[in-house]
């Protein structure tokens, strides 16, 4: 279901790059485009580079940041061109088009592409389930971030629909990205509550339990649990204090 996929621009700098992006997606049959920060929309180039895609353009959404983009969202995609200290789960375009539209049955997700010259930060890939690599010539790997998104936009296209792939036993009410950060801010104070986490080192400990539950892929039944469970340690701790 296209109609549920976000097509997800952060701080892009150069306004041609978001009017040509505007034209691949219109090409490849896609439409939402959200923009995080951009320099210098609208503009006039942006608009002569989509050469008619003035619909997506003019339907964009723009976004404060990457969480305002992301809101509803239950799966996300983020574009990586760099290797990481810690890795995450990293598919090719083809594996990440059929996943993207197999899980936009169940509601809303995002691709989401980062900077010209620098990519997405780590903590904006904290944010994403799985990453997709681009291969390309490694000794000239520079690639153009409407090229980019003209190949996802592509595979995306490309990918037949099948509506029994992998059928649900029963529906899950998956977790809306809003609501995992929520839950990433409770599970971190609960842990330097409970003295299991150092206050002023947090970052790797989190970012290794960040793509442990992502991976895991709550729905809201667990997610109740899971803050139930946090909010019984708290209490528990608080107890013990005033003992």
């Amino acid at each position: 279901m296209k109609s549920n996929l976000r097509i997800v621009l952060v701080n892009t700098t150069h306004p041609g790059n978001i009017g040509a992006a505007a034209r691949a997606m219109k090409n490849m049959c896609l439409e939402r485009l959200y923009l995080v920060e951009p320099q210098g929309f609208p503009c006039a180039e942006a608009t002569a580079r989509a050469s008619g895609a003035d619909d997506v353009l003019a339907n964009a959404v723009v976004c404060q940041n990457l969480e305002e983009a992301l809101e509803g969202c239950h799966f996300v995609v983020g574009t990586s061109a760099r290797s990481r200290r810690i890795s995450w789960p990293v598919e090719t375009p083809r594996q990440s088009a059929a996943r993207l539209l197999e899980e936009s049955k169940q509601g809303e997700v995002a691709l989401v592409f980062g900077r010209e010259h620098s990519g997405l930060t780590n903590d904006e890939l904290e944010k994403c389930h799985y990453l997709v690599h681009i291969p390309s010539n490694p000794v000239y790997s520079s690639l153009n971030l409407a090229a980019a998104v003209q190949v996802l936009s592509y595979e995306l296209m490309m990918i037949e629909p099948d509506d029994n792939a992998h059928p649900e036993e029963e529906p899950r009410e998956l977790v809306p990205a809003e609501e995992m950060e929520s839950f990433f801010l409770h599970l971190e104070q609960t842990l330097v509550d409970l003295e299991f986490l150092n206050s002023n080192q947090p970052r790797k400990l989190m970012r290794r339990l960040r793509r442990f539950f992502n991976r895991s892929r709550p729905d809201k039944t667990e997610m109740n649990i899971l803050r139930g469970v946090l909010s019984a340690a708290q209490g528990r701790k608080l107890y013990k204090a005033k003992r």
